[in-house]
């Protein structure tokens, strides 16, 4: 299965426009963004957890990055309410459950061979940073490597032209996101291929989701 494969290509869609997708699990659905596979599968998918559903345990062969949008998922290491951003390892397993339900945007298969350690944070409580410019906090979201991170954008807050070598991935947590190619509420996600260019700004605030650099090759 191949959905929206060519990185070369810029993507724009709001996931809520999106159908849910049945997974061979019973009460798990997901809206699939890019997908390079079948169920064994490089992708970006938002995932909703219906109360009381649970998926086996299963190997992330390539890793995985979950942040956790609305409710509280579950697993044998802990609890992960809305705000948590977690790091499964290539190599690493474990059985996710939920008890009242939860919707999660999840990156499977996208790891550097740097990020080989499980991490898990609260991004209700972690420390922002200031931005390149006034009116920008960020969030770094990784302790190893980089390439992913959070960003606030107060209300009237504009960035600097730039470039994005490897591509850029955003997706707006809440608020509503812009450049000079468009307006994107809560909910869209950009894909913006290697060494394409912008110039972004939030007029009313908002918060997104970063990942840089991963988007040279298939």
């Amino acid at each position: 299965m191949d959905i929206h494969a060519d990185y070369s290509k810029r993507v724009v869609i709001n996931h809520h426009d999106l159908p849910w997708v049945k997974s061979p699990e019973s009460g798990i659905e997901r809206r699939m963004l890019d997908r390079i596979g079948d169920e064994v599968a490089k992708a970006t998918s938002i995932v909703r957890y219906q109360p009381g559903s649970r998926f086996p345990l299963h190997m992330h062969e390539l890793g995985e990055e979950i942040l956790v949008l609305d409710g509280v998922l579950s697993d044998e290491a802990g609890d992960y309410p809305a705000g948590t951003y977690i790091i499964n390892p290539p190599g690493s397993a474990h059985a996710p459950y939920t008890e009242n339900g939860c919707t999660l945007f999840v990156k499977l298969r996208h790891l550097g061979v740097d990020q080989i350690e499980r991490e898990v944070l609260d991004t209700k409580s972690a420390e922002w940073y200031q931005g390149m410019v006034s009116g920008l906090t960020v969030m770094p979201l990784m302790r190893q490597g980089s390439g992913s991170t959070l960003v606030r954008w107060a209300p009237e807050t504009y960035f600097n032209p730039h470039q994005h070598f490897g591509g850029e991935e955003i997706f707006v947590v809440d608020g509503v996101f812009e450049d000079e190619h468009g307006r994107y509420p809560t909910g869209s996600w950009i894909r913006s291929p290697h060494m394409s260019m912008h110039k972004p700004f939030s007029k009313e605030g908002c918060t997104i989701f970063v990942k840089t650099g991963h988007l040279m090759q298939t």
